[in-house]
């Protein structure tokens, strides 16, 4: 029964490789009710069906996919994200082995970083401390004026006053939120380098 498949198959491939010779190409593919088909095109209601390329031989030379399903898709894009972060790490690693020879010149370079930041902070603080003072005397001289005091012979505030007052508040405000930058740019940049400190002692093997 074995010989008889096998005869059968040859006698249905023999024709279709002998035209291959000319079109160049065999295709096989089973449908979906588990039937085996041969032919040198493909019918238009097999086109989303797996094919296999066989040469004038019979050999497998090629495989044309079918249409994939929305898991396959789904799998076929997790595992592409996979390869290029895999890809990322290795080129991040390549780098880091190629800028550094020991801990302590990661440690170097991370202490310059974060001094830059430091001083950014100490200028904005001692700014910050001029302007605090700055605003405490102008309010304290607005307290003289209406409607800043209850005395009722008082005069209204002037304008210059009043627009001097929001423009210091404004810078203050606008240097705090500077300040806070630096500090968590000096936060980011050690947790940055704890990392590459750690990736490093892991690809040298150190403990």
């Amino acid at each position: 029964m074995g010989k008889l498949r096998l005869i059968t198959a040859f006698l249905i491939l023999a024709p279709l490789t002998a035209g291959a010779d000319e079109q160049g190409r065999v295709y096989k593919w089973v449908d979906v009710d588990g039937k085996l088909h041969y032919g040198d095109s493909v019918p238009a209601r097999y086109a989303e069906l797996e094919k296999q390329i066989l040469n004038r031989h019979g050999v497998m030379v090629g495989v044309l996919h079918g249409k994939k399903t929305p898991e396959e898709i789904e799998a076929d894009r997790i595992a592409a994200e996979m390869a290029l972060q895999e890809e990322l790490q290795r080129r991040a690693d390549q780098a880091l082995l190629a800028t550094y020879l020991t801990v302590d010149e990661i440690l170097m370079h991370r202490d310059r970083r974060v001094e830059l930041f430091q001083a950014q902070s100490r200028v904005t603080e001692l700014y910050l401390h001029n302007l605090d003072r700055r605003i405490t005397n102008l309010r304290r001289e607005a307290s003289r004026f209406r409607p800043y005091t209850d005395n009722p012979d008082a005069e209204m505030i002037a304008p210059d006053l009043v627009a001097a007052i929001g423009e210091t508040q404004d810078t203050i405000t606008r240097h705090q939120r500077n300040l806070e930058k630096f500090l968590d740019n000096e936060r980011q940049i050690i947790a940055r380098f704890q990392g590459d400190i750690n990736r490093f002692k892991a690809l040298k093997g150190i403990e």
